[in-house]
């Protein structure tokens, strides 16, 4: 069999193995049905506490009407438990959406006044499409400029902890192979899909449903190299071309983590509503301590082993050369598949921990995959330790870059210096992640833990 016949062969056996598994997804997921168009009206009380975190509850017993553009009404419906309220649309239109005010709990009022919202046709992008409301003054305390500083730190540890354990795979893959895999943000999603498909849908215990969707990130990744990037290497097709073939699958497996989960972040109900434990200026959840002490944990492991044993010395040696790796007897291919592997586990452990803290969505990894390139280049292309640092320190930016600096308030500020005063604003929280990058790719391409290499 030429080599044309057996690529053909392996990527019609990938092609049955995703089927088979989107067939098996499909079993566990409840996707959302076109025809059932729904209003989906969520009330919720805040609160902020002396740390300056917004916690929202849930507020039942309130009465929500919809109405088409007549004024007539087509629905209505009161908040359960969860302080939701879903109605059913008989059609893709535009209405109105109102809230009953007199219905409220006492002591409690709409923050703006606006018991009215406009719901446009052109919204129902999904099937639902969702309407919030928010009540309280949110009882505001003076937090001093440190204390949220400190929290911010809190809160960037955390996310560049997990950052960096979804970017070490992706800087292994790019060392071992020289691929530059754009697909890896969708692993990440896989193992928060899987995580919330066994532990919300099927009601298993986080104990099992985890550590499942962890190995099964890790199967993911060995598949995905067994039946795509090998056979591509062994007839010597070219990285560029390869990258290509990653954006492809990336957007094919978007596509079905869109149509498992629906176009709505989806939460692990057994962990939210966690009240915040205060330990000096910080305030954290039970939730999130865990999950970052567990990231440090095997993140600390990951470094060990890549230090101390002979699979980590090896994968060190054909990340560094290769070819010449190749030449000491050390098996390229197994230790490739290994990084797979590896990389594959550690992007659904972060997926999970980021689902935790976010929710779970169709987009949740590739919402990070940029954070992860810009880690991977500040800490040093192909460096796992590199990566690690780098995505670290990407993670404390983001956070922080929201806060500030207090110089001469009151002060009118021009645009960039009003940034600089008054801290990025949330939405666009990546942005100096993404700067600097750039500046780091023009002064120091190497990046920290880099080593300049001579070209030419």
């Amino acid at each position: 069999m030429n080599p044309g016949d057996q690529l053909k062969k392996r990527l019609q056996h990938f092609v049955a193995l995703l089927l088979v598994g989107l067939a098996v997804f499909g079993m566990f997921a409840e996707p959302a049905h076109a025809d059932d168009l729904a209003v989906k009206v969520r009330v919720q009380n805040q609160v902020q506490d002396a740390g300056g975190k917004t916690k929202k509850e849930p507020v039942a017993g309130v009465k929500v009407v919809v109405a088409d553009a007549s004024g007539a009404s087509v629905g209505e419906g009161v908040t359960d438990a969860k302080g939701v309220a879903l109605i059913t649309l008989p059609a893709k239109a535009d209405y109105t959406v109102t809230l009953d005010e007199s219905t409220l709990p006492d002591g409690f009022a709409l923050q703006e006044g606006d018991a009215e919202r406009q719901v446009q046709g052109a919204a129902f992008v999904t099937s639902t499409v969702t309407v919030n409301y928010f009540t309280g003054a949110a009882n505001r305390a003076t937090v001093g400029w440190w204390s949220q500083f400190a929290q911010r730190l809190a809160d960037g540890a955390r996310f560049g902890l997990i950052l960096a354990m979804c970017a070490v795979g992706l800087s292994l893959i790019f060392g071992t192979t020289g691929l530059t895999n754009f697909a890896h943000g969708e692993l990440v999603t896989f193992g928060a899909m899987i995580a919330y498909i066994l532990n919300t849908d099927r009601a298993i215990t986080p104990w099992l449903a985890f550590p499942v969707a962890i190995i099964a990130g890790g199967a993911f990744g060995l598949a995905q190299n067994e039946f795509i990037y090998s056979p591509l290497r062994k007839r010597k097709i070219g990285l560029v071309s390869q990258m290509v073939v990653t954006v492809g699958v990336a957007i094919v497996l978007k596509n079905v983590f869109l149509r498992i989960l629906g176009g709505r972040t989806k939460t692990f109900a057994a962990f939210n509503n966690q009240d915040c434990k205060r330990v000096g200026p910080i305030c954290v959840t039970p939730r999130d301590a865990t999950t970052a002490f567990i990231s440090l944990i095997i993140l600390v492991c990951v470094a060990l082993a890549l230090q101390k044993t002979r699979l980590g010395k090896a994968t060190r040696a054909v990340s560094d050369n290769p070819d010449l790796a190749s030449s000491t007897g050390i098996d390229s291919q197994k230790i490739i598949r290994l990084v797979w592997i590896l990389g594959g586990m550690l992007a659904a452990t972060g997926g999970i921990f980021r689902g935790l803290d976010e929710g779970v969505g169709p987009f949740i990894g590739s919402d990070l995959l940029f954070l992860m390139f810009a880690g991977i280049t500040l800490g040093g292309l192909g460096s796992a330790y590199g990566a690690l640092v780098g995505s670290f320190v990407i993670g404390l930016f983001v956070e922080v870059s929201t806060l500030g600096i207090p110089i001469m308030p009151g002060k009118n500020w021009p645009a960039p210096l009003d940034w600089l005063h008054n801290g990025v604003p949330s939405e666009l929280k990546n942005v100096p992640a993404y700067v600097a990058m750039i500046i780091v790719l023009l002064v120091r391409p190497q990046g920290i833990l880099g080593r300049r290499e001579r070209v030419g």
